[in-house]
């Protein structure tokens, strides 16, 4: 078995369920698993299906449990445990652990990291789906995380359309932050300006940390936006509101000088 030590952290090589993730995806953890193929929340953004080579019409149908997942999974999760790594695992980059469908594999997966000694953190579009498994999250192991990139419900059915609305995202963020849980939103992809400041504004009371990038893959977007403009008053906003926060580096060349923007705040309490 080999330890391979990351910038941020450890893994095992060899191991391809439980992960170390690369380029953009590391920004967001330092392990991730991904127990489904396919989403099902059909949002116009995701880059999922162009990164992987999936079909995007089979891939918005809906999220389909890994083949030959268990029993590999839990090979992995055993070599983690005798290594004695203990890190966060992120569920999920190339699908939602509480997507529209049956997520029982999900609770399994959080259920089966218990056991081996590994935390967790759930990044969703799911909302209040998620709240079926509240009492698994540990306040000082865990985190839950949620994507959002608007407050209005019109823009979010056109953007994501069979995702919970934003108003339920928040529902479960404040749910889970009642419960002592480590909250944190995904402010990417930014499709408005001025949706994702308004996002900081309503959400600072319960959200512990804000990870804030661009939109890519979208040229109607990505090419109109002012993102030196943006950066700058999202950086302004959080400090007023005191927030957590950290600048993903598509967007920090536009920072100050100097800027502090540590990649690994603690996600725990």
């Amino acid at each position: 078995m080999t330890i391979v030590l990351n910038p941020d952290g450890v893994s095992i090589a060899g191991c391809t369920l439980i992960y170390a993730p690369k380029t953009q995806a590391l920004e967001y953890a330092p392990l991730a698993c991904n127990p489904y193929r396919g989403c099902g929340h059909g949002c116009a953004y995701c880059y999922v299906p162009l990164v992987t080579k999936q079909d995007r019409r089979e891939f918005d149908e809906g999220a389909v449990p890994r083949k030959n997942f268990i029993h590999r999974f839990l090979g992995e999760a055993a070599k983690y445990q005798a290594a004695g790594i203990t890190e966060q695992v992120l569920l999920s980059f190339s699908t939602d652990p509480y997507h529209p469908g049956n997520t029982e594999r999900t609770e399994w997966v959080l259920e089966k990291l218990i056991e081996h000694g590994l935390a967790f953190c759930t990044l969703t579009k799911g909302g209040t789906r998620a709240l079926a498994n509240i009492n698994l999250f540990r306040p000082d192991r865990d985190a839950f995380a949620a994507t959002l990139t608007t407050l209005d419900d019109a823009f979010s059915r056109k953007w994501e359309r069979n995702a919970a609305l934003p108003a339920d995202r928040i529902a479960a963020l404040k749910a889970f932050h009642e419960r002592g849980i480590f909250t944190w939103v995904s402010l990417e992809p930014t499709l408005d300006v001025e949706a994702s400041l308004s996002i900081v504004d309503a959400t600072h009371e319960f959200v512990d940390l804000y990870k804030v990038g661009r939109a890519n893959y979208l040229k109607a977007i990505t090419t109109t936006i002012d993102w030196e403009s943006y950066t700058l008053h999202m950086i302004d906003r959080l400090h007023a509101v005191g927030a957590k926060h950290y600048i993903k580096k598509d967007l920090q060349s536009y920072l100050p000088v100097n800027y502090p923007n540590p990649l690994r705040i603690p996600q725990r309490h």
